[in-house]
């Protein structure tokens, strides 16, 4: 020790020495994100300040319709691979940390409040299987005996998911502990497709491929019953064959209403975000895939199944018209917003890239070459209930 000189001081100076060596390889986690490279079994590691690929992870197994999740500390991302791998990639340090095949067909997940758990939703041999997310060991296996689709998180340290053979909403209770308790809730309707939650944890809401319309739960009651909403959107008009079933991930607040892709029809439909009732319809080019909201709600940008799936079209949500519409490429898969809406990154499948558009001008402000691109995730979502 120096004579004189407090050895508290001397340490921190010592400690912030070393810190400074190594600041210039310091990231933070913020402006990251993940592209799915679906036919390749990999990942993209990209800054959106950047507009760049910094990394690729590989060995992910099939992902050709695979879902991310996030860490709390938004570190960890939690791929869930198509042949029900769920792979932990590290994303300051561009590794797979670990893999786990833990059924044979699965289709997504979703990590509980806490960050402690992460659920698996398989439709081979179907149910749901949760995993700890520290070490990926299986913490609890919840068969269903059918199916198992919209898989999301609630507040509570809890996960809801619906069965697509018997049209059940289970929802499963982690708060005291790791053995879950478990409520049914029968009558949904006939074949779930897919299912979301709102952003406040509320209202778990499941489409129905069996018969138009959708299913609503308000979870904050203590025993939630169905409520058939949107009941028979379709009806007096000729079906049109379904290409690909809409994903409702994009179902969020705009404005007052919520926005959804119909099945089956060129339009997307408008719901009172109060009443849950339907206040409108947009006409559109083709059949709606997403329907997403630029996160202030002004705008929803639209992509389209085969075989329109080369064009975008956005809807002023005030007015509910088509402001404006191009065509960036051939298969587009998916759109995701920067956490303030002011850019939107577009895989463009066929053309082995993803744009990136200015979301007021619409001006394409740059691309990143990829194989195959399909989901952009970027890592925001982790402080979002129901992503």
């Amino acid at each position: 020790m120096i004579k004189g000189f407090p050895f508290f001081l001397l340490v921190s100076i010592l400690l912030f020495s070393g810190s400074a060596v190594k600041a210039d390889n310091l990231r933070g986690t913020g402006d990251l994100g993940v592209v799915i490279e679906r036919a390749s079994g990999s990942v993209l590691i990209v800054d959106q300040s950047e507009r760049a690929r910094i990394g690729r992870v590989e060995g992910l197994g099939d992902l050709s319709h695979a879902s991310v999740v996030f860490s709390p500390d938004q570190r960890f991302a939690f791929v869930f691979g198509r042949d029900g791998g769920l792979n932990k990639v590290d994303i300051l340090t561009q590794s797979l940390v670990k893999r786990v095949v833990q059924s044979g067909n699965a289709i997504g997940g979703a990590i509980s409040d806490d960050g402690q758990l992460v659920a698996v939703s398989n439709y081979e041999p179907g149910g749901v299987r949760v995993f700890d997310s520290e070490t990926l060991e299986m913490v609890a296996d919840i068969p269903t005996g059918s199916k198992t689709i919209g898989l999301v998180d609630a507040p509570g340290r809890r996960f809801a998911f619906t069965l697509w053979d018997d049209g059940e909403t289970w929802i499963a209770d982690f708060s005291g502990g790791r053995t879950p308790e478990i409520t049914k809730v029968t009558g949904m309707g006939e074949n779930p497709y897919d299912a979301l939650i709102t952003s406040d944890g509320r209202h778990y809401i499941a489409g129905l491929f069996g018969e138009d319309g959708l299913t609503a739960l308000d979870l904050w009651d203590s025993q939630p019953a169905p409520r058939r909403i949107l009941q028979g959107y379709g009806r007096g008009e000729e079906p049109l064959p379904v290409y690909k079933m809409p994903h409702l991930e994009g179902w969020a607040l705009a404005g007052e209403r919520f926005v959804l892709p119909a099945v089956g029809r060129h339009e997307v439909l408008w719901v009172d975000a109060r009443t849950l009732e339907e206040a409108g319809r947009t006409k559109t080019y083709g059949q709606p895939v997403f329907a997403v909201a630029r996160p202030d709600g002004r705008q929803v940008w639209v992509n389209f199944a085969h075989p329109d799936n080369d064009t975008l079209q956005i809807i002023d949500t005030p007015s509910g018209e088509v402001v404006h519409s191009f065509k960036p490429g051939p298969a587009i898969l998916h759109m995701e917003f920067t956490s303030r809406g002011h850019e939107v990154w577009v895989s463009i499948r066929d053309a082995g890239r993803v744009d990136i558009y200015d979301t007021r001008s619409f001006e394409k402000l740059g691309e990143i070459a990829a194989d195959t691109p399909s989901g952009i995730f970027f890592t925001a979502r982790a402080h979002r209930t129901g992503l």
